[in-house]
This record gives C-alpha cells, sequence and structure tokens, in this order.
C-alpha cells in the first residue's frame, strides 16, 4: 500500500472515531468553505493544496476553516519530518501562507 493511500486510510479512520462535537465542527467548516467559495471570497480546499502543498513542509493531518481579521483562513495541522506538529494558516482567497506555529 503506497503511503498516501495509507495516510488518507489512516485520516479517514480518525475521523470517524472523532467525538461527535469535533464532527459536527468539521461539517460546519465545511459549509462555510463551501459558501464562502460560492460566493467568490475563498478558493476551494484542492486548489489550495495544489498550490501550498511544497511550502506546507510536512503531511497535513487536520484542517479547518474559519473568519479572522475579516478573511477567511485554512488553517492546517502539519506533522513535519521530525514528527513536530506545526500549525499552518493560509489565506483562503490568495493561497498565502500567513502564520506558522510550531507546538
Amino acid at each position: 500500500m503506497s503511503k498516501t493511500r495509507r495516510d488518507v486510510i489512516v485520516l479517514g479512520l480518525a475521523a470517524a472515531l472523532l467525538p461527535s462535537g469535533a464532527q459536527a465542527d468539521r461539517e460546519r467548516d465545511s459549509d462555510q468553505a463551501r459558501r464562502a467559495v460560492e460566493r467568490g471570497e475563498a478558493l476551494a480546499l484542492s486548489d489550495i493544496l495544489d498550490r501550498v502543498r511544497s511550502d506546507l513542509g510536512g503531511e497535513v493531518v487536520g484542517m479547518s476553516f474559519e473568519r479572522k481579521r475579516d478573511r477567511w483562513i485554512y488553517e492546517f495541522k502539519v506533522i513535519d519530518p521530525a514528527g513536530r506538529l506545526w500549525e499552518v494558516y493560509v489565506d483562503a482567497a490568495t493561497a498565502a501562507i500567513l502564520k506558522r506555529e510550531g507546538h
């Protein structure tokens, strides 16, 4: 099994095991993102990932979508090759990486 396919399966299983509140948050994020894309306020997640994947610094293990300071932001949780967790904030309209926070 390829690493990418394994990662997709693991993420799917993890999402299925999330508490209902977390799943509701994820559904709310996807509804907000869909509406923002329809209004032309944000790029679709697939477009964002096409543009920034190589700059994220690792594997995406989570994502949220929210409004901050009058703009839509994709927040990616990324595990780097050393196993550290990062939050990478990306402007949803321009795909510009705004900030990285390590944990």
